[in-house]
């Protein structure tokens, strides 16, 4: 059972380690803050803005993966 858990956690690493490799930048702007920003040339305040939005997205991904984990430790097994 100990080496499936090894094989288990190497390939979740393999997969986390291309998707990192392959993935290109993106702006996380909506297209209203786009729009409100398309016009401005301070390259400071786009990137903190960009900032902002990411931090912004961390609360709901960290509330959904400990639902997902709570569920996957407690869940029935039939």
């Amino acid at each position: 059972m100990r080496l499936r858990s090894w094989y288990m956690f190497l390939s979740i690493a393999l997969v986390a380690a291309a998707i990192l490799l392959l993935a290109v930048p993106a702006d996380a702007q909506c297209s209203m803050c786009r729009a409100a920003l398309n016009g401005s040339n301070n390259a400071r305040f786009i990137r903190g803005l960009n900032i902002g939005v990411l931090v912004l997205l961390i609360p709901p991904v960290t509330i959904f993966c400990s639902i997902f984990v709570l569920l996957r430790k407690y869940r029935a097994t039939d």
